[in-house]
């Protein structure tokens, strides 16, 4: 089964790093999206983040990091993915990672 972890990794965290690693034991295979995300002005291009983030996961050999632009769920299905792995920073992220959730859902009811 094909997992999405997304995210901008502006750059990329321990805590980003703690969630991959769960994940990749948890999923067959694993995508970390590198959204380009122009509207966030990360600090960081988006070569960059990329590097940063293949550098700290090249010992892992069920991952694959891929840029995207756009929409998350468009990106999910057009790598077929069937779960979207999202990490929580404060109690304020649960309810915005629902409402992402249930917009996902009927954008693409086959995607967790």
């Amino acid at each position: 089964m094909i997992a999405l972890y997304p995210g901008t990794f502006d750059p990329i965290t321990n805590g980003h790093f703690e969630i991959i690693r769960r994940a990749s034991t948890l999923f067959g295979d694993l995508v970390v999206g590198v959204a380009k995300s122009p509207e966030k002005n990360p600090l960081f291009s988006l070569d960059q983040r990329l590097e940063m983030v293949n550098e700290v996961l090249n010992s892992f050999n069920n991952i694959e990091v891929a840029a995207y632009d756009g929409l998350t769920i468009n990106f999910a299905k057009s790598i077929e993915a069937r779960v979207i792995v999202r990490g929580l920073r404060s109690p304020a992220d649960g309810q915005y990672e629902f409402e992402l959730a249930s917009m996902n859902k009927r954008l693409a009811d086959d995607i967790e």
